[in-house]
């Protein structure tokens, strides 16, 4: 890791603030304050930019997965403007973890994010 280690923590921090919004203004809010006007966000399940789509994302997987939170998994690297991690979406009721996936996230010079690309390692069976 380089010295930008507080930079990368908190934009990983503002992306889980996103994910885990669930009141339409809040979500609004988080995904302005973490990702750039034309940030994108793709995954296998998903290939959007700006923040109407990236907030359209959230929503579809908090209504996929209500009652359930996205949580870091592991530490946070990075190097540059990239910052990789882990992740898991937890059901707060129980604690079980049926999805967890790594994302590498490119950021802009203010630590804003650019683009995520998400990989899911973990799905519940269909």
């Amino acid at each position: 890791m380089t010295v930008n280690t507080n930079s990368y923590e908190s934009a990983v921090a503002r992306y889980f603030e996103a994910w885990n919004a669930t009141e339409p203004e809040a979500l609004r809010k988080a995904v302005a304050a973490a990702w750039t006007a034309d940030g994108s966000y793709t995954d296998p399940l998903a290939d959007v930019s700006g923040h109407d789509q990236i907030a359209a994302v959230i929503t579809a997987a908090h209504e996929q997965f209500p009652g359930f939170a996205f949580r870091p998994l592991g530490a946070v690297d990075g190097h540059h403007d990239t910052v990789r991690f882990g992740w898991e979406l937890v059901n707060e009721a129980d604690g079980s973890a049926p999805v967890a996936g790594f994302d590498v996230v490119t950021l802009d010079g203010e630590g804003r994010i650019r683009q995520v690309l998400g990989f899911l390692d973990r799905l519940p069976a269909a």
